[in-house]
Formats: structure tokens, C-alpha cells, sequence
């Protein structure tokens, strides 16, 4: 059965008591950039170590590392690409020391995910992020443009020299989606954005370890139908995002979990339908009354009303 986890910081919050009071005990991890020692990088055993337990101090059991060191040469096909591989291959093989069966990475070149507006008043007074494909800065990037095709073969490139080490390791790679799912955007093109792409990144390299995330709110935005599209999956789906918007992919807003355009109960029930036993966290929530939106998104009130929903939808789906 699916089981609900939460993104925690690697550095104690009052989120780590929230989600704990909440009734989630297994973490979506980060990884230990701020409390580097000397000769450590963000892949060593030591850094890791120390990270997993901090977070079993708090009463965490890590089940992905959803953060990623620098990749942008890679990304790039650029001169220095080697030296970021090398690290995400340290990364696997202690995770999979480590036990953590899951690193969540993306494609996306020079910028994560984009949003345009960080409030967008929501229901009752809450706000929300949103895009508009026409107000995004021409300052999001000053790196020069790239095709698709590049980014396919940077990709592949990439892929043959990680998922080697994943399989060895026993850590699936598992691809988050271009967020949002357009292309290009201000001449940096994505390629993690339809279906069709998905299925050729799976097709590549056929491996259990080549995986993707679901992340909701971006794959809603490719298809007029998400639970088909989880079935088709199955098991290649080894972590979920469960989140919703409104809107098309050139002009979005996020909305509450309960509000959005996709049937959240008949997704549920395509993850019970495929034997999904992953983890599936709540996402880009809206903040609420009270709570801080320094980090849209990502404020802790909203995760409790998030948390509580998708408690709900899991028992009514797997009561039976």
C-alpha cells in the first residue's frame, strides 16, 4: 500500500513536529548542503549519515532524496559534465548504502520550476503560485539557447553513466517532470513535458531503476484523463507528487487539493489498481491565514490540510 510522506528540510523546523503530529513518519529528504565538514561533499557516506540520523533523531525514516547536486553543465553537454556525474554516482552508491531507495532528479536547464506569481488570492483569503507563459523575465536566463534534440542526447549520455551505478546500488532514478510542461521557455528548451516523452525517456534505457515521479499537477497539464495515464505507467511510477491546478499550461494557478481539475479519488484508486507501494507526499500547498508564503508553496499550515485529505482518500480507496 502507498504510504504518505512529507518533504522535510534537513534542518529541524517546527514543519519536523507538525508532520509528526500529523501522523507522517517517513521524510522526503533534502540533502546536507549546510552542514558540510571539511573534504565532504553532499554525496559522501559521512554527510549522509549524519543527515539520516538527524532525521531518525526526529522521528524520520528517509524514503527519497528529492534534492540534486549541480547538473547544469551536464544538463549542457558542457566541459565539467563529468565531474557533476561523478557525484551523483557517489550520491547512489551510498544511498543505497544508506538504505534510501529513491533519488527524485529533473531535466530542467538553467531554472527549476517557474512560476510568475508567488499570491494569487485562493479560496477564502489563502494564496497560490500561478504562471503566465507571458510574463515570464527575459533575466531567467543568460545562457545561451538549446534545442531539444541537445538536451535528449545530454540526457542519454548522462543516463548511461548513472543508472549503471543506481542498478548496482539499488536506487531508482526517478524523473520528475518540467515544471511547467512547455517549451521552450525564453529559448531553453524542456523535454520532460508531454507523454509521449515519457515513455520515450523509459524506452531509452530499459532498466527497473529508470523511473519517473508523478507529479500530479504537472502531468494533469499533459492529459485530459490522469488516472488512464497512471495505469499505463504502473510500475515505472516509484514516487508521486499529489497535488492539483486549474488553468492550461501557458496560464496556471495552483488550487487546494480538493479544488482543482483532476479526480483526486479516482487517482487514488489507480495507485491501489497498479499495487503502487511507494511514497506519495502532498505539494505546493496554499498558504493560509497565519502561516509565512517566504516560501510559496511550501508554508506548513497548508500541508496539515493536505496531509488530512489525502488520509482520507486512502482509507476510503484501501478500507477494503
Amino acid at each position: 500500500m502507498l504510504e504518505i510522506a512529507e518533504f522535510i528540510n534537513p534542518t529541524p523546523s517546527p514543519l519536523w513536529k507538525l508532520a509528526k503530529q500529523a501522523g507522517v513518519d517517513l521524510a522526503v529528504a533534502g540533502l546536507p548542503f549546510d552542514t558540510l565538514q571539511a573534504g565532504e561533499r553532499v554525496s559522501s557516506l559521512s554527510a549522509l549519515q549524519r543527515m539520516k540520523d538527524r532525521y531518525a533523531e526526529g522521528g524520520f525514516k528517509i524514503e527519497v532524496i528529492e534534492s540534486r547536486p549541480p547538473l547544469n553543465l551536464a544538463k549542457r553537454g558542457l566541459e565539467g559534465r563529468d565531474a557533476e556525474i561523478d557525484v551523483v554516482c557517489e550520491l547512489l552508491t551510498n544511498m543505497g548504502k544508506l538504505g534510501i531507495p529513491v533519488w527524485c532528479y529533473e531535466w530542467m536547464t538553467d531554472f527549476n520550476w517557474v512560476r510568475t506569481n508567488m499570491a494569487t488570492p485562493s479560496r477564502g483569503g489563502s494564496v497560490v503560485t500561478s504562471f503566465n507563459a507571458n510574463d515570464v523575465p527575459d533575466s531567467i536566463t543568460s545562457n545561451p539557447p538549446i534545442s531539444e534534440a541537445e538536451l535528449w542526447t545530454n540526457l542519454e549520455y548522462f543516463l548511461r553513466k548513472v543508472l549503471p551505478v543506481a542498478e548496482k546500488a539499488n536506487v531508482k532514478l526517478s524523473m520528475h517532470p518540467d515544471d511547467p510542461p512547455i517549451t521552450p521557455i525564453k529559448g531553453v528548451s524542456r523535454i520532460m513535458r508531454t507523454i509521449d516523452n515519457y515513455h520515450r525517456l523509459i524506452d531509452m534505457l530499459p532498466s527497473d531503476h529508470n523511473t519517473i515521479t508523478m507529479c500530479q499537477g504537472n502531468f494533469t497539464l499533459m492529459t485530459d484523463d490522469l488516472p488512464r495515464e497512471i495505469r499505463r505507467f504502473g510500475k515505472k511510477i516509484s514516487f508521486v507528487h499529489f497535488r492539483d491546478v486549474k488553468g492550461v499550461p501557458t496560464a496556471f494557478e495552483e488550487t487546494w487539493h480538493d479544488a482543482g481539475k483532476t479526480d483526486m479519488l479516482a487517482c487514488m484508486k489507480a495507485y491501489k489498481d497498479i499495487g503502487f507501494d511507494g511514497v506519495l507526499r502532498p505539494d505546493h500547498v496554499p498558504t493560509v491565514e497565519g502561516d509565512s508564503n517566504e516560501h510559496a508553496g511550501y508554508s506548513s499550515f497548508g500541508r496539515l490540510y493536505a496531509i488530512g485529505y489525502i488520509r482520507g482518500l486512502r482509507q476510503a480507496v484501501y478500507a477494503n
